[in-house]
């Protein structure tokens, strides 16, 4: 568990946050195109164009770029400040993005009843983060208990 903290934690947990600002931005792009990007699976067209996939106008899409930017600017801060406050803040955030992706596939599978692969990545996305962020949290909790 410390290898994998010491010498992939950090590069992997990057890399997660980074997929999702694409991931994020390109749909937002495509939104705010007024066009539904291709999809591999039968769906993407009933999600994206639902009545769940915005907000007062503003596409669901779009909070997630700032979530993925947000768990970024987290992660920098953490990793070069080491200060447990911005590691509580990274946990309340991905707890937070977990939740809402669980609401949203819930939505996708219940509701609409139709799946978005685009979307379904970044509910991917946000749970890795999420359970990243407990195996590191669970590390430097015991590292400041101890």
């Amino acid at each position: 568990m410390n290898k994998f903290i010491k010498g992939y934690f950090w590069p992997v947990f990057f890399a997660v946050a980074v997929f999702g600002v694409i991931d994020a931005s390109f749909l937002t792009y495509e939104h705010f195109k007024g066009e539904v990007p291709p999809c591999a699976i039968e769906g993407c067209e009933e999600v994206l164009s639902s009545v769940y996939s915005e907000i007062m106008g503003i596409p669901i899409s779009l909070f997630g770029v700032f979530f993925y930017l947000a768990v970024l600017l987290l992660g920098i801060l953490f990793l070069y400040r080491k200060r447990i406050f911005f590691l509580h803040l990274l946990f309340i955030l991905t707890a937070l993005g977990f939740l809402v992706s669980l609401a949203l596939v819930y939505i996708q599978i219940f509701i609409i009843e139709a799946i978005c692969i685009y979307c379904m990545f970044s509910a991917l996305s946000s749970t890795i983060l999420f359970l990243l962020i407990i195996m590191l949290y669970n590390i430097q909790s015991y590292k400041f208990n101890n």
